[in-house]
């Protein structure tokens, strides 16, 4: 899902880190004079292919097929109301010559505001889709964003770079993806929190 790509954008930075030794004495020097920041050269930087950590998240396959049927539920209705609208309109062209000039009037004013109707109807339809779609993009991106930060402490992981095609990393050495790992903790969280959530409902249900 390209839309899903955009939003790790935040974990990419401007360009590769590159490092020599004349670098790393100078900002360790900068380093030393200032009281801030830290050595180039000390820095544990990793990264993760994006679009492998947002297609095998289980939560992003289990809300996009849920996104899926509730589009095809929304499609199916839509045609059953526009096929109910064509069958009128078919009538009405059929049987309009036997009606009043008033009566037609009437009959055309009624089609033209039922077509409105389900022409709004279908926006509506599609801007709930994409509110769903929207929201789905914005918990991964927290849910993301906040394993990420724990993985990278308990790593001791400096920087989690994001690998994506077209982006401003076009090389690094295969040592420094941890992207199988990061998934299988995502995934692993994101199992035991699905786990505790009805536990703890019943646990209430039962007080």
């Amino acid at each position: 899902m390209k839309k899903g790509l955009k939003i790790f954008g935040v974990l990419a930075l401007a360009s590769v880190l590159f490092y020599s030794c004349d670098q790393k004495a100078s900002t360790t020097s900068e380093a030393e004079t200032s009281g801030e920041g830290i050595a180039t050269g000390d820095l544990k930087v990793a990264y993760v292919y994006t679009d492998s950590v947002i297609n095998k998240y289980d939560y992003f396959k289990k809300m996009s097929e849920e996104i899926t049927a509730k589009g095809q539920r929304f499609d199916s209705d839509l045609q059953s109301r526009a096929r109910g609208f064509e069958q009128e309109v078919a009538t009405f062209q059929q049987t309009g010559g036997n009606m009043t000039p008033n009566q037609a009037r009437a009959k055309q004013d009624e089609l033209v505001q039922k077509e409105q109707n389900l022409m709004t109807y279908r926006n509506n339809l599609m801007q709930e889709l994409s509110a769903d779609e929207a929201k789905m993009m914005t918990d991964i991106y927290e849910q993301v964003q906040s394993y990420m930060k724990e993985y990278a402490a308990e790593n001791g992981i400096d920087i989690i770079l994001s690998y994506t095609r077209g982006g401003a990393m076009w090389y690094a050495s295969d040592a420094m993806d941890v992207t199988a790992s990061v998934v299988e903790g995502l995934n692993k969280k994101y199992a035991d929190t699905s786990t505790a959530a009805p536990a703890a409902a019943d646990t209430t249900a039962k007080k």
